[in-house]
């Protein structure tokens, strides 16, 4: 249970205020879409769950020490070292990206909740920064699950809440206009949907700490299905509601009153505890590198202190998050949740050894091939329209150039 807490926590947030954008970029054929990538993450989360356990039947040393990092390790006993730093790079440029667009979304979202001219949205996304510090000094999953706790209770009455505001505003609102599906914004709303169902980048981080890790494949099912009932009727309604109006932040389209604050406050609560749980994978593999106590000191503090101030760095240079998630969603994200646990799956259960044999039945292997093909030709366009929309004629100036 508290697993399935850490991944609702970790994934649900994003997803929920994004999608309807996507949803109005897609068109209805986008909630198919949102059905098949619900149904391929649980799919490949439990693969990742097997390869896990594989990794430890094989391994035994991995089953009687904590692993700072593995996912890597399945990549590197599947394919070798070369596997190893290419999931390592994914996984961390996943988790960072992640956490710059919870940044600049919490941001965003103090903006609409306190009075225009209080303070800017540079110096709101610095405070923020400082104030997650202190958190993301914390080891590991283990150590902070009433942060996951509050990510599952503060995501799920929100999507509540914010649907709640749809419906009073539909009535409000003039018709809805459709606009016409076109090319380049469908295939960065594929990106979009993609990033609102990744987080196998840190699963094995969390399977890694359960008392019973075999069990984690139910716990993704679990989890999944539980997001896939918020995100859902929130990105109909709200596609019905404000149309081709709608806002990459929904929170930005809802009209003002009660209901959006508490939406608000809410979904910034979700998005400051998801920064800590998306950052702990990160910071874990960056102190094995540097050789730092796998216990609570002065090193580990200034190294997740400058991780911190990285991202902060990167979000004020690039303070567009719907291109930023579009991004990650069609490149590195494609690859962990869909491409690299079907392909670790298929090798390690092909390899002979002194260890029970894994037998694939032919339906499986079929499987694993449709997502591959499927992620790989998505996420190549998802990620060329990503790219386009960061393009110098599309491009946001940094903020801290209009500081003065």
């Amino acid at each position: 249970m508290t697993t399935t807490f850490f991944l609702v926590g970790e994934i649900a947030g994003c997803g929920l205020l994004s999608f309807p954008w996507a949803l109005s970029r897609t068109g209805w054929v986008g909630i198919l879409i949102i059905v098949f990538f619900a149904g391929a993450a649980i799919y490949t989360g439990n693969l990742l769950g097997r390869c896990w356990m594989m990794v430890q039947q094989r391994k035994l040393e991995y089953s009687s020490q904590p692993v700072r990092h593995p996912y890597p390790l399945i990549g590197e006993l599947a394919f070798g070292a070369p596997c190893r730093q290419l999931i390592s790079c994914c996984v961390n440029f996943t988790s960072c990206g992640a956490c710059v667009a919870y940044l600049l979304l919490v941001a965003q979202n103090l903006m609409t909740l306190f009075p225009a001219g209080i303070t800017s949205y540079g110096n709101w996304l610095i405070m923020t920064a400082a104030a997650l510090c202190p958190f993301c000094w914390l080891g590991t999953p283990k150590d902070f699950w009433p942060i996951a706790l509050c990510a599952v209770l503060t995501t799920t009455v929100a999507s509540a809440v914010i649907l709640a505001q749809v419906v009073r505003d539909a009535s409000r609102v003039p018709p809805a206009f459709h606009a016409p599906l076109d090319l380049k914004t469908f295939l960065m709303a594929f990106g979009l949907l993609s990033f609102g169902f990744g987080g196998h980048h840190v699963f094995p981080t969390f399977q890694v700490d359960m008392k019973k890790p075999q069990k984690f494949g139910t716990a993704a099912a679990i989890s999944f299905t539980a997001i896939l009932c918020m995100y859902i009727p929130v990105a109909a309604a709200a596609f019905l509601a404000y149309g081709s109006n709608l806002q990459p932040n929904v929170l930005v389209s809802l009209h003002p009153g009660y209901l959006h604050s508490a939406s608000v406050i809410l979904m910034t609560a979700h998005l400051l505890a998801g920064f800590v749980i998306l950052l702990n994978p990160v910071s874990q593999e960056m102190e094995d590198r540097c050789c730092i106590p796998n216990c609570f000191c002065f090193r580990r503090v200034m190294l997740r202190t400058g991780i911190v101030g990285l991202l902060l760095f990167v979000a004020l240079s690039v303070p567009q998050f719907g291109a930023i998630m579009a991004l990650i969603g069609g490149s590195t994200m494609t690859l962990v949740v869909f491409i690299i646990p079907c392909m670790c799956y298929l090798k390690l259960s092909s390899m002979k050894g002194d260890w029970v044999t894994v037998e694939v039945p032919f339906h499986e292997k079929v499987l694993c091939v449709e997502i591959i093909l499927v992620g790989a030709v998505g996420g190549a366009a998802a990620t060329y329209s990503a790219l386009d929309a960061l393009t110098y004629s599309h491009f946001s100036m940094p903020l801290y150039l209009s500081w003065r």
